[in-house]
C-alpha cells in the first residue's frame, strides 16, 4: 500500500464501507454464507493495512457467526498498480484471520483469474496462505461455472463482471493471458506446464 496516505483512518473506513468491497451476500449450494470480495474496487493506494484489518475484524468477521462459509473473490479487471496491496500485506492479513474464521472457511472461488494471478499464486500461494487455506482455493473461469457452486438468485454481481464474462465468450484465450488489447503483444507463454488446475480449461484437452 502507498506509504504517503492522505486520508484519515476514519475516512479510510468510510471508503471501504462505501465501496462495498466486502459483502456477505447469499448462500452457496449447500447453504453456507458467501463472502463476496470485489478486487477491482479495492483502493490499495489509500487504505492502510491497519485500517483494513480493523474493518474486517469489526465489520465482516462477526457477521460470519462462526459458521461454515465460502468466499467468492472477483479478480475481474484488477490492475496491479491500482488494486494490489502487496505480498506482505496479503500475508499479514491472512495470518491475522481469527482461527475460528479460518476453520470455518470451506472454499475460496477465484473468479476470472488471469495468467499473472495464476503464476503469482503458483509461486507464493503456499507462502501466503498458511494453515490449509491454499488448498481451499478454486479457480473459476466463467460465471456459468460459479453458479454450479453458488446460488445465482441470491448473488448480485457488478455489471462489469458480466461484461468481462461476455467478452471472454468471444475471446476465450483471454482466460489464460494469451491475448491482449495492447498492439505490441501478439502472443503469450505456453500453458503446457501450468501447474495449477481450474474448474474448466475451455478448448484445452
Amino acid at each position: 500500500m502507498d506509504s504517503s496516505l492522505t486520508l484519515l483512518e476514519s475516512d479510510q473506513e468510510k471508503l471501504l464501507e462505501k465501496l462495498g468491497i466486502f459483502k456477505i451476500q447469499g448462500r452457496d449450494k449447500v447453504g453456507r454464507k458467501v463472502l463476496l470480495i470485489t478486487g477491482k474496487l479495492f483502493p490499495a493506494r489509500v487504505v492502510s493495512i491497519e485500517v483494513l484489518k480493523k474493518y474486517l475484524e469489526e465489520k465482516i468477521y462477526p457477521k460470519l457467526e462462526e459458521k461454515p462459509f465460502s468466499v467468492v473473490y472477483m479478480h475481474t479487471d484488477v490492475q496491479r498498480s491500482e488494486n494490489f496491496p502487496g505480498i506482505s500485506v496479503i500475508r499479514s492479513i491472512c495470518e491475522d484471520i481469527p482461527i475460528n474464521v479460518k476453520n470455518h472457511l470451506e472454499c475460496v472461488h477465484f473468479l476470472h483469474p488471469d495468467l499473472q494471478a495464476r503464476l503469482f499464486l503458483a509461486t507464493f500461494g503456499r507462502f501466503l496462505f498458511s494453515g490449509g487455506l491454499y488448498s481451499k482455493l478454486k479457480y473459476v473461469t466463467r460465471l456459468e461455472f460459479l453458479w454450479d457452486h453458488v446460488r445465482r438468485s441470491e448473488t448480485e454481481m457488478p455489471e462489469f463482471v458480466y461484461d468481462h464474462d461476455e467478452e471472454l465468450e468471444y475471446r476465450p484465450m483471454m482466460d489464460y493471458g494469451l491475448e491482449s488489447d495492447h498492439p505490441g503483444v501478439y502472443g503469450g507463454p505456453s500453458m503446457d506446464n501450468n501447474p495449477l488446475s481450474v474448474y474448466s480449461l475451455r478448448g484445452i484437452a
